[in-house]
């Protein structure tokens, strides 16, 4: 069940084209679901029987946006080793009632964001729209994807002629300033039409839509000596990308292995396939029975996230201990309020998967008089209770519809993450843990 390297692709090729094929948290979960397959992991149903499952891989799915796949190895295991990353990023969603035919002779979509991105990230570049349909058969509905792969969209901003304090700084109106243009006034009526093209499915047939704006400008690896890779969705895509391989090269698990990628983390993850519900802990459940708070005890979760790196012009924005740079190693996070889940036994276990890697690793705070966000760990531990890191690679531009990484640093965590999937660790009477 290894993954296969795609046509003599590197690392950073081919994060580049599992970005590209996951313009939505949808297009994320299918892509990883095809690789899944392509694996040989069988697919299972939450509302069918998992009993006796045989050893091997399988996966599931939620919502068509979220994922868990999970390897049962011969013999059984009595814990599980976790990774999880989010399949969403900050972009914007089409109002349900999308065509805004304004009478100065432009027709564009009705918006809202997703999330707490960087509205200037967006303007003046080609845009896209993607996402998921709910189009009626023959015996109910049906989910299908849609994504129309071309440069659709466009958010114009005012030429400095007629905004003369522009570059003082700017307050973009999320209702007003960044309402798509999706061509002029003739096309009005043409969106529907032109998603169901896209689909393949009649206009008529589509009673409901999931619909997200995409940034279209391709990835691209560069730097001096192409160390720097940026793209859409690198938060968090990177991640996602590199605990799937880490999952799929691991052959010799001690533990039960599991990836979880889940929706929404942009926006709380307070949906039925969020970290915060309780999809994970149902397959879990499933898996363990009534073993389950015994084989929790045994277990550890990797929650992988992005952290900020250094920003080359405002330095002072970083702790100015704890500073974290692309290519220099895998981001261990901490918070004094624990929006981080890391603690001083998940750190030295973490630092141990690192050590036996042969991977660096750093560490990262924000300030203390700034505020940072919150990530999967602590969201997932109030449903399984476990051993907990909350870790990341060092990024640039977080939230902007465009962002920039380090290259080495996928393939560091994949190399971390097939030496965490092949290991575990148990902890002895008098307290000490042994790593397996």
């Amino acid at each position: 069940m290894t993954v296969q390297k795609g046509d003599g692709m590197n690392t950073g090729e081919e994060l580049i084209q599992f970005i590209k094929k996951s313009p939505t948290a949808f297009h994320a979960a299918e892509t990883a679901r095809q690789t899944l397959e392509a694996a040989g992991f069988s697919g299972l149903r939450e509302g069918s029987s998992w009993e006796n499952l045989a050893p091997g891989g399988y996966y599931v799915t939620r919502n068509s946006s979220s994922l868990i796949a999970f390897r049962i190895p011969e013999g059984g295991a009595n814990g599980f080793q976790l990774g999880a990353a989010h399949s969403d990023s900050p972009t914007f969603r089409v109002k349900a009632k999308a065509e805004w035919e304004s009478p100065d002779g432009y027709t564009r979509l009705n918006v809202e964001p997703y999330g707490g991105g960087i509205f200037g990230s967006w303007v003046d570049r080609p845009l896209s729209v993607a996402g998921r349909l709910v189009v009626r058969t023959e015996f109910g509905i049906r989910s299908q994807l849609v994504n129309v792969d071309r440069d659709l969209l466009m958010i114009p901003q005012m030429a400095i002629h007629m905004n003369r304090e522009v570059n003082k700084g700017y307050a973009w109106n999320a209702q007003t300033d960044m309402a798509p243009v999706l061509g002029s006034r003739k096309a009005a009526g043409t969106f529907r039409c032109q998603i169901a093209e896209a689909a393949g499915v009649q206009a008529q047939d589509i009673l409901s839509m999931d619909l997200f704006l995409y940034c279209r400008t391709p990835g691209a690896i560069w730097g001096a000596d192409g160390e720097f890779v940026s793209a859409p969705r690198l938060d968090d895509l990177q991640c996602a990308f590199a605990l799937l391989h880490g999952f799929l090269q691991a052959e010799q698990p001690k533990k039960i292995p599991v990836y979880a990628l889940f929706d929404n983390e942009e926006v709380g993850s307070l949906t039925k396939q969020g970290a915060d519900s309780t999809f994970l802990e149902d397959v879990l459940r499933r898996l363990a029975g009534d073993k389950l708070p015994r084989m929790l005890a045994n277990s550890f979760l990797i929650s992988a996230d992005n952290a900020h790196a250094v920003h080359p012009a405002h330095p002072e924005v970083s702790d100015p201990l704890n500073r974290v740079y692309m290519n220099e190693g895998i981001v261990i996070k901490f918070n004094g309020n624990q929006k981080y889940t890391t603690d001083g036994i998940s750190e030295a276990l973490f630092r141990l998967m690192c050590e036996r890697a042969g991977v660096a690793c750093q560490t990262y705070t924000n300030r203390s008089d700034m505020a940072g966000g919150s990530t999967l760990g602590n969201i997932s531990n109030g449903h399984i209770s476990v051993n907990a890191a909350d870790i990341g690679l060092a990024q640039l531009a977080m939230h902007s519809c465009y962002e920039t990484a380090g290259v080495k640093d996928t393939e560091d965590l994949i190399r971390v993450m097939k030496e965490f999937y092949n290991s575990g660790w148990e902890e002895s009477e008098a307290g000490e843990y042994k790593i397996l």
